[in-house]
């Protein structure tokens, strides 16, 4: 399994911008599929977005196309979200996680591994 690390999570207004990176450990990251999910206080985990090992593929929730960006340098192991226009109702922990390819993109149930989380405040 893959070690996951994320961070650049804070505070930040409403319709302002963050970048969250997730660092992991390991020779075999660019074999892995990452996704991105959030979750608030008293609701479930949800998928946000996903991005195949190559970075030639992504995929996002309804709540965040147009807003959000994921990517990932396989040279540094490290597969980022880009957030825009941010809402007081993106405020959540948001994790990354890793799965093995050829799985659901959407189901937290397929990803093998998870960091943390970090958290993200938006004021309005």
């Amino acid at each position: 399994q893959v070690q996951l690390v994320e961070s650049g999570g804070g505070l930040v207004q409403a319709g302002g911008s963050l970048r969250l990176s997730c660092a992991a450990s390991g020779r075999t990251f660019s074999s892995y599929t990452m996704g991105w999910f959030r979750q608030a206080p008293g609701k479930e985990r949800e998928f946000i977005a996903a991005i195949s090992w190559s970075g030639s593929s992504t995929y996002y929730a309804d709540s965040v196309k147009g807003r959000f960006t994921i990517s990932r340098d396989n040279a540094k192991n490290t597969v980022y979200l880009q957030m825009n226009s941010l809402k007081p109702e993106d405020t959540a922990v948001y994790y990354c996680a890793a799965q093995t390819p050829g799985r659901s993109w959407g189901r937290r149930d397929q990803y093998n591994s998870w960091g943390q989380g970090t958290q993200v405040t938006v004021s309005s």
